[in-house]
Order: structure tokens, then sequence, then C-alpha cells
């Protein structure tokens, strides 16, 4: 039977969904900075860009407090434990309706290859989207010289089009739920619909 389980937690949604238009709208004055359309005008789009860019940054910030302080760090602690199972399942078992390899609960909502996608976003993509980010700020707004400052750009686009495609896949994934809009709607709510056995409820 369907049991209405509390998976996300508020801030985690608050996080979540400022986290997505944040990154949405980096993304679309970062286009424009690099002269791929325009919408605000260069300056502007300069100036929105470092804006939206500092309150993504603050947001990790508090991400990060609230994941040490809670203990939800553990969610992303990566396992080897079905991951093959886990793999072969979106490769093929989701095509055939079969079960999912992994359970998920409150205190696990990530099975391993996630965790192990998540791990990498969030120590691999964005120090490398923060740290290129910053040091590129403050060569055009202060007195720091670093020649290299062109490879600094370059990996910082690079590392904005690797957002880009984990965002997609993050999309597309959300629609693998028991219905196209149900992983969307528990990150709205809270509360994901659980198939669980009669003994259990």
């Amino acid at each position: 039977m369907i049991k209405k389980v509390y998976m996300y937690k508020r801030f985690e949604r608050f996080w979540h969904w400022t986290q997505a238009f944040l990154i949405g709208f980096l993304a679309l004055t970062g286009f424009e900075i690099h002269g791929t359309f325009s919408l605000f005008g260069f300056k502007k789009a300069v100036l929105l860009h470092n804006s939206a860019a500092f309150a993504l940054i603050t947001l990790i910030a508090f991400a990060i407090f609230w994941h040490f302080t809670t203990g939800e760090w553990k969610q992303y602690v990566p396992t080897t434990k079905k991951l093959l199972d886990q793999v072969k399942y979106y490769l093929i078992g989701i095509f055939r309706n079969e079960a999912h390899p992994v359970e998920k609960v409150a205190d696990s909502k990530l099975n391993p290859l996630q965790r192990l996608t998540y791990i990498g976003y969030k120590i691999f993509i964005v120090p490398v989207m923060v740290i290129t980010g910053l040091v590129y700020y403050f060569v055009a707004h202060g007195d720091m010289v670093i020649k290299s400052v062109k490879t600094i750009g370059t990996v910082h686009v690079i590392g904005a089009f690797l957002l880009i495609a984990f965002t997609i896949i993050h999309v597309y994934m959300t629609t693998t739920g028991h219905t196209i809009f149900s992983n969307l709607k528990s990150m709205i709510t809270g509360y994901e619909d659980m198939e669980v056995k009669e003994e259990e409820t």
C-alpha cells in the first residue's frame, strides 16, 4: 500500500529551489556575458551574474552548516553496495518496470549511484565554479594580477557546462518516480508517496 512519508525538510526544499533558480539565472547571465544573446545588456548582465554568484555562495555556506549540524551529510557518504544493481536498473530495469533495487527511506534518500553523483557535484563541480569565479571576480574588480586568467575563465566555463549537464540529467531523473511528477511534488510538499508492506504501516 501507499503511505505518505516526510522525506524532505523545509530548509532542504528551500535550499534546493533557491539553488536551482540561482544556477539557472547564472547560466542565463553567463551566456549573455559570452555574447550568446542580448537580454540585460553586457554591463548589467555582469552585475547580475556577480550578485547571483555571491547569493549562491551564501546559500552554499548555509547548506554546509545545515548538513553538518543536522547530520544530513551522511546521506552523501559513497558506497559500492548494490551500485552495479543500481546501474543495471537505470540502464534496463527501469524500462521493464522492475522494482527499485535500493529502498528509499528518510534516513537514506540516495541510492549508491546518486551518492557518487552528488558527492562529485559537491566536492568537484561546485568548488571549481566558486574558486574560479572568485578569482576571476577579484582579477576584474581588484589589483590581483594573474597571467593565466584566460585559463581560469576557460575552466569556469567548462565547469558551467558540467553544471548544466548535471542539471539536465537531474531534471530527467525527477521524471522516473511513481509518476512523472511525483518526485517534483515531493520536493514541493516534503512528502513522498512510498509503497510499504502491510506490517510496516
